[in-house]
């Protein structure tokens, strides 16, 4: 296992880590259900270009245009986006030791992650992540999405570390694979007692 004083950096994901999903399979179904819509043509129209809002190429507004508002609706876009965003929640123990953690062992912390830019800004600020997090790798922001492995390298670049000075922190596993496979040590997060001991594992404690 690595030494503490080898690990100066964790790279984490947002959603399923951080906070709530922010615009997953779960909350489109209670926004269809909220404004009534045709699941099929949502789902569809959503899969078709979601991953070009995520790359930070459309605008939320673009999105929802054809998303949702491709024909007249009983409701307006803030409606809709008020809504979307109304369905972050945080996870306030993980944010906690996050950010014991840095402050414990001195960690730059970096977050990579897919989002588009409108939710995930809303995101940081609404939940303060600007408080712990030194940056930002967003794929909306860099125009590279997982499970590219550039959005990985841009953050390295970033962060200015090496990848066996890095773990990375994510809830997918695919995710986490493509990390190591760029050297980056990984953690699967499954839950918040299960990472704090694999961090505790790799030297990262808030134990003296």
């Amino acid at each position: 296992m690595p030494k503490s004083e080898n690990i100066k950096s964790l790279f984490l994901d947002v959603g399923g880590v951080l906070l709530t999903n922010g615009w997953d399979r779960h909350a489109r179904k209670r926004a269809i259900k909220n404004f009534d819509l045709d699941e099929d043509e949502v789902s569809e129209r959503h899969h078709l270009t979601f991953d070009t809002y995520e790359e930070g190429k459309l605008s939320l507004r673009e999105y929802l245009d054809r998303l949702v508002f491709y024909k007249k609706r009983s409701f307006t876009h803030e409606d809709f986006k008020n809504f979307m965003f109304s369905q972050s929640e945080p996870h306030p123990e993980m944010i906690e030791l996050i950010a014991k953690l840095r402050a414990r062992h001195n960690l730059r912390i970096i977050t990579v992650n897919n989002e588009g830019r409108e939710l995930n800004e809303y995101r940081i600020r609404k939940f303060k992540l600007y408080e712990f997090a030194d940056a930002f790798v967003s794929s909306s922001f860099v125009h590279f999405r997982k499970p590219d492995k550039d959005i990985f390298r841009i953050a390295l670049d970033i962060s200015q570390m090496e990848p066996e000075n890095v773990i990375y922190i994510d809830d997918r596993d695919m995710f986490v694979e493509i990390a190591r496979s760029l050297g980056i040590h990984g953690i699967h997060h499954k839950s918040l007692e299960e990472t704090r001991s694999l961090l505790a594992q790799k030297g990262l404690s808030l134990k003296e």
